[in-house]
């Protein structure tokens, strides 16, 4: 018999549990340590972030949003400084005492506050636009998890005064209409940020700095003549009053460098509470809106005929006692002529006149004469929404679509459109851009950036530009259908428009109108440019009567506040009544 030593095996049985044992804790402290590892080393970054969520909070803030001059750096939009106030929920005990306690210092229901302060959320906003004097009076309260962020709100202080140029901003400080929205990314600046740390109770004690003045946005300096401006509105709302009209508007340009000096609507609104007014009053509709001209693009038709060569001012056009028949359709004029000189054309606004000249020059000459002087494309203009107008390619024409394009109906243009092409006649024939903004500052008013003029080509040689400066000229005569248009002491080139609008039917038939006048002031060397546009007027409808007389008043209190002196030409003054052919 084989002895073994006593208790060996029991030993033995032992020691593997201890192994056992050991190898287990061994493989638990390694799942621990890779576990460690991957927490701190591999997640370092994200749980470091969730880390500071739990303590940290960024609130945004904006900067100082840029000023807009006018020509002459009067200010038409500012920021002046508000407080914006929050708040930390949690932070908050009895949150429906607070709100009653908060809402005595702010223009915020108390009920109002008390959901807001009631809500689940690390911060919320009780009033974005607060007076420096109301936050003073809250920071007096002492109350615990109210946050007071500096702001602005901006002011318009001419209130109306070219409101459909501006636009707005919201309270957000971004810009939504005008040239506050296509500037926005140049005004609005940098956005700061506020860095907010609270312990674990939720008490806040530590405010990070707000962002470096330098973060402001730029100013816009504007072509824009707030005193022009000014005359521009009250003319033309005296011309929609007197003749019952639905609408109107108007703009003012400097023909040789295409500065805006004014863009007129009514209605108007006013910015400061825009959310009173109906949003079609917000629209720039110089800009975005598109009409026909009627007899104003007479002028843009002979054009094609002198510079073609095939006319000249003294032809002889049969006019065909005031009826004429082409393409299966009937044109006719107002007043019967039985022959004009093409000048007379223009005079006297022959509708058969301009279809026959038409005819002759051809669709495709007439088209691209047309698009020379900018029509059926947008004008490069610095602000939101503009539209190109509708001129359809020639081939796609037929006999009475060419007769009726020449004298300005079934073709649309922008306002800003008509008053460039214009322009050019009065500047030796040369379309030049039209702009809006003159220069961009810094905040400390350092110049850094400077818009000037730009031409866009040349539409018609300076030679027949004189020709229809002569004409226009003569359209503004006693005899000619826009000589209400001109001012004691001063010479004026014009042409009138009545253009039919279509119905709701697609026709013609029993329509509204609208009454034209587009000129330039004075003679030999033009300073303004004019287009007013009466929408729908009851009283008159002739563009000749309902719009002439605001262009009249304008070209007059401008050019007296220009300084600008008197012409030593042929006087024009105004006459009691049409005496003859004042249609058109």
């Amino acid at each position: 018999m084989k002895w073994t030593q006593p208790g060996k095996a029991r030993i033995n049985r032992r020691n593997r549990r201890i192994m056992l044992i050991g190898c287990f804790f061994t493989f638990c402290y390694a799942i621990i340590g890779l576990k460690t590892f991957y927490i701190q080393v591999l997640m370092d970054a994200d749980l470091s972030q969730r880390a500071s969520g739990e303590y940290q909070q960024a609130v945004e803030s904006k900067p100082r949003r840029g000023s807009i001059y006018d020509v002459n750096m009067k200010e038409l939009v500012v920021s002046t400084r508000i407080s914006s106030i929050g708040a930390h929920p949690e932070a908050i005990e009895a949150p429906a005492q607070m709100a009653r306690k908060i809402a005595g210092h702010l223009d915020v229901p108390w009920k109002t506050l008390e959901s807001r302060l009631s809500r689940d959320a690390a911060f919320v906003w009780l009033d974005r636009d607060a007076s420096p004097m109301q936050g003073k009076a809250l920071k007096g309260l002492d109350i615990e998890g109210l946050e007071f962020i500096p702001g602005f709100c901006r002011i318009y202080p001419n209130k109306t005064l070219a409101a459909q140029v501006l636009g707005f901003s919201g309270v957000d400080q971004k810009g939504l209409e005008g040239l506050e929205y296509y500037y926005d990314s140049a005004l609005k600046g940098n956005q700061q940020q506020w860095t907010i740390v609270r312990d674990a109770m939720g008490r806040i004690f530590h405010r990070g700095a707000a962002c470096r003045p330098d973060n402001e946005g730029k100013n816009l300096v504007l072509t824009i003549d707030s005193n022009i401006q000014y005359i521009t509105e009250k003319a033309l709302e005296s011309a929609i009053k007197e003749n019952r009209a639905r609408a109107g508007m108007a703009v003012v340009m400097v023909p040789q460098t295409g500065a805006i000096r004014a863009i007129a609507h009514y209605p108007t609104f006013d910015p400061n509470d825009f959310g009173k007014y109906p949003a079609e009053t917000w629209r720039n509709r110089a800009i975005s809106d598109s009409f026909e001209p009627g007899s104003t693009m007479k002028v843009f038709t002979v054009a094609a005929a002198l510079e073609a060569g095939i006319y000249n001012p003294h032809s002889v056009i049969n006019c065909e006692n005031g009826r004429y028949r082409t393409g299966g359709h009937v044109i006719k004029d107002i007043h019967p002529h039985e022959q004009l000189k093409v000048s007379e054309v223009i005079q006297y606004s022959s509708n058969i006149g301009a279809t026959k000249i038409g005819e002759q020059v051809g669709g495709k000459r007439l088209y691209e004469t047309l698009r020379a002087f900018g029509f059926g494309a947008q004008t490069g203009i610095d602000c939101p929404g503009e539209t190109s107008g509708r001129l359809r390619h020639y081939q796609g024409w037929r006999t009475v679509d060419q007769a009726t394009i020449a004298f300005g109906q079934g073709v649309t243009v922008s306002a800003v459109q008509l008053i460039s092409a214009i322009s050019a006649i009065a500047n030796q024939g040369i379309v030049m851009k039209p702009r809006i903004v003159k220069a961009v500052t810094d905040a400390n008013g350092e110049v850094i950036e400077t818009r000037g003029p730009e031409t866009r080509g040349r539409a018609i040689s300076s030679k027949v530009a004189e020709q229809l400066k002569s004409m226009m000229f003569a359209a503004t005569d006693s005899e000619g259908t826009g000589s209400r248009a001109v001012p004691p002491g001063y010479t004026v080139c014009g042409k009138t428009g009545t253009a039919q609008k279509i119905n709701a039917s697609g026709t013609y038939e029993n329509c509204e109108y609208n009454g034209l006048f587009v000129g330039f002031s004075p003679r030999q060397s033009p300073e303004l440019a004019v287009l007013i546009v009466i929408d729908e007027p009851q009283k008159h409808h002739y563009g000749g009567v309902v719009a002439a007389p605001a262009f009249r008043s304008i070209i007059f209190e401008a050019f007296n506040y220009l300084d600008i002196p008197r012409s030593l030409e042929r006087q024009h003054y105004e006459v009691a009544a049409p005496t003859r052919k004042k249609g058109a």
